[in-house]
């Protein structure tokens, strides 16, 4: 069981460690730009339709 973890450590850091040059600054800035975008409108939405909700009760 223990070595099951380590062969996923293994797969999971080599897969990180191969992908990570490949990856610009520019993309990561733009990717946490729009995960905070998608986050506040989500947060938003969610939130006006629970006032609307419970204003009608």
């Amino acid at each position: 069981m223990k070595n099951s973890h380590f062969i996923f450590g293994g797969t999971a850091g080599g897969t990180i460690l191969s992908v990570l040059p490949v990856i610009s600054s520019s993309e990561i800035f733009k990717t946490i730009i729009l995960a905070s975008l998608g986050a506040a409108v989500s947060f938003m939405v969610s939130y006006f339709i629970k006032s609307y909700f419970y204003k009608k009760k």
